[in-house]
């Protein structure tokens, strides 16, 4: 029988090669290469082999922002419905990781959750190989390929009993490493198929994310072309966040992708040519020098983006150029936005002020709206916007009808324009929440619910801090924060 399938005894052949090793025994073979690399790495990085845990480095009442904002959170699902159940079964854990090596979620084998909390494998704590030495997440990270790390060939030697597959996850906009997936167990759970399955699951993932890139892209650039088109025939491009063309004319011109620095106003292409950066609400207008692209009158093709959710100050992007805004223009905008057919002045006063609403004071509040963003914009006969609106409240209203509750959750960060008293923002502003905190109720989704907990429409509701009282386990570390809120909001009723 070879030590590979007798557990005990690799265990007993790998303590071994680990003790002569590290005390300096230059007739030990030594361990395989990859494992005697990340052990140099390590040692080079001051990892003490008698440490016993790694570093929480976040807390648990940081973990669901955290979280909320990683990638790899919308692939969450399928690592659970791929993963967990297998890892339950095998008497594992599931560990996925941010690419720092932070544990940010974990799931598995509830007997084993107590041991993992012994030796650190919890959410918050780090694990990349300058911090805890030689394992599969850290491993991974650091040689981004498949691992699997088992017994002592871990270097601290609090991990001799555990064996650990992991794989890392790759961002498909730019290639860089978005992370790791980790299965964890005891020695006897070792199986050499787990290699074969995390890096599945890792491809898996990353197929998701490169379909959810699609989508995104697409998005972005059917609500972005009016920016393009607005520069009639000249060279152009638009570009995302991180700088990758998705539309450019003229055809070929361009290349896949482009280096972006911050605050700079232009950039020099392979070429040699120089072509000025603009930034968009999301992404970049690229286009070469020369004349203005004012367009003329009666522009269909204009671009407006309203962001009116939250306690900030509204905010207005026309063609990618900022808009000053106070309340009444922001009203206007947002009642126009909700009526692309168009408002009479009479309707629009209603709208706004009641049945105490006056046409005339409409009137002039149009008139000066029209001298900020143009008259070619904001027609008349009835009132109406003629370009391609993109609003933060319609973003979740589309959402909501959609059932996509997440999606809504995090389009939005707020009640709509929290200080307007106007008849048809009020409306809209309890549409929207109402809504959004119903869907969320409605899911069983405990993640979901946690996150609507700490949102502005949701961190004063009793209500879902009771229902998440009783869906959160007994050790899930998020149960204080939400106890500690719970209590808080019973002293204030």
């Amino acid at each position: 029988m070879s030590t590979e399938s007798d557990p005990l005894a690799h265990f007993r052949l790998l303590s071994q090669v680990f003790d002569a090793v590290l005390g300096g025994d230059e007739r030990s073979g030594g361990p395989r290469p990859i494992v005697s690399e990340s052990w140099q790495r390590s040692l080079a990085a001051d990892i003490d082999p008698e440490s016993r845990t790694p570093p929480v480095v976040y807390r648990s009442a940081d973990l669901p922002d955290i979280r909320e904002a990683h990638p790899l959170n919308s692939v969450m699902p399928l690592l659970r419905n791929t993963l967990v159940s297998i890892a339950d079964e095998a008497m594992h854990v599931m560990l996925v990781t941010d690419a720092e090596g932070h544990i940010l979620w974990r799931d598995g084998a509830a007997k084993l959750l107590a041991d993992a909390d012994g030796v650190g494998l919890f959410p918050g704590t780090q694990w990349s190989e300058d911090a805890i030495g030689t394992n599969a997440m850290g491993t991974t990270l650091a040689v981004d390929a498949p691992v699997q790390i088992h017994s002592a060939e871990h270097l601290v030697r609090t991990y001799h009993t555990w064996t650990c597959v992991a794989a890392p996850v790759h961002d498909p906009d730019t290639g860089g490493i978005l992370g790791a997936i980790d299965i964890s167990g005891p020695l006897h759970t070792a199986h050499p198929a787990l290699v074969q399955l995390v890096a599945a699951t890792a491809q898996l993932a990353e197929n998701q994310l490169r379909v959810q890139l699609a989508i995104a892209d697409e998005r972005l650039r059917v609500r972005n072309m009016p920016h393009l088109a607005s520069l009639r025939g000249g060279a152009g491009a638009l570009v995302t966040p991180t700088g990758r063309i998705l539309a450019g004319e003229p055809y070929g011109w361009w290349p896949e992708r482009i280096t972006l620095h911050e605050g700079s106003d232009r950039v020099v292409l392979a070429n040699g040519r120089e072509i000025l950066v603009e930034p968009l609400a999301e992404g970049y207008l690229l286009r070469a020098p020369g004349p203005s692209t004012s367009a003329p009158a009666q522009r269909p093709d204009t671009a407006l983006t309203l962001r009116f959710l939250g306690d900030g100050a509204p905010s207005v992007l026309l063609n990618g150029r900022s808009i000053p805004l106070t309340l009444r223009p922001a009203e206007i905008l947002t009642a126009l936005a909700l009526h692309p057919e168009g408002l009479t002045a009479e309707r629009l006063a209603l709208l706004l002020y009641g049945d105490d609403g006056n046409q005339t004071t409409v009137r002039g509040e149009i008139h000066r709206l029209r001298a900020l963003i143009g008259a070619d914009v904001l027609q008349t006969r009835p009132y109406r916007l003629a370009a391609t609106v993109d609003s933060d409240f319609g973003t979740v209203r589309r959402a909501l009808r959609a059932g996509r509750v997440e999606a809504a959750l995090r389009a939005c960060t707020g009640p709509l324009l929290p200080r307007s008293d106007a008849p048809e923002i009020r409306d809209v502003r309890e549409e929207l929440a109402v809504g959004l905190r119903r869907a969320v109720l409605d899911t069983e989704d405990v993640d979901l619910l946690y996150a609507f907990a700490g949102h502005p429409l949701g961190i004063t509701d009793l209500e879902v801090h009771d229902r998440l009282t009783d869906r959160l386990p007994l050790g899930d570390r998020r149960r204080p924060v939400v106890a500690s809120r719970r209590t808080r909001l019973l002293a204030e009723h």
